[in-house]
């Protein structure tokens, strides 16, 4: 395992995706491995902790998830930016070698077995919390995040610090047609100490 990926408290989890990147889904069934990204997805609540994800029924990762059950989602960084748009545009039911031509690097990280991208800042493994309607008429999924890891070059003490890592560790957001913007500057308004 990469030496900087640490665990993260599960009631930290949802700082993760609070900031709303573009995340990458994996899932892994009967010995099939699939990515591909997703510009919906956002914590839902903190305990346990819980997020949503919107996957087309089109797709190759949601017959995935559909039949086993679980998930990950990660937050791919400026250097991934043109493998999140390759799995973004590319169908493994087309093209069974997706992962190969996209560059996908695949590990595994904790008991889960599942598929990990490599080069994330994070990664949220979860359990699907079946929601039969909202999966068909909406295509909204909830995972429930049962283990969360980051890495410290990036996140640490519960906290992004994008400020301080090398740019090429920023988030991407996805607008539209293969067209993202990395996170920006950081900020911080005033704190009234009487609220």
């Amino acid at each position: 395992m990469n030496q900087h990926i640490q665990a993260v408290p599960l009631e930290k989890a949802y700082r993760l995706l609070n900031h709303g990147p573009t995340v990458l889904v994996s899932a892994r069934h009967d010995g099939i491995d699939n990515v591909m990204a997703a510009a919906w997805a956002c914590a839902l609540d903190f305990a346990p902790p819980k997020l949503t994800v919107v996957l087309d029924k089109s797709t190759r990762t949601r017959e995935l998830i559909e039949a086993s059950g679980e998930f990950v989602i990660q937050v791919p960084t400026v250097r991934l930016l043109q493998l999140t748009h390759e799995v973004g545009t590319r169908s493994r039911a087309s093209e069974p070698d997706k992962l190969d031509v996209s560059g996908v690097a695949l590990f595994r990280l904790g008991d889960s077995g599942m598929p990990f991208v490599v080069g994330c800042s994070a990664w949220l493994v979860c359990r699907l919390v079946p929601e039969p309607h909202n999966q068909q008429a909406y295509d909204l999924f909830i995972g429930e995040v049962t283990a969360a890891w980051a890495d410290e070059r990036v996140f640490r003490d519960g906290h992004w610090n994008f400020e301080a890592a090398d740019p090429g560790w920023r988030s991407i957001h996805h607008i539209a047609g293969g067209h993202f913007y990395a996170i920006g500057e950081a900020m911080q308004a005033r704190i009234d100490p009487e609220t």
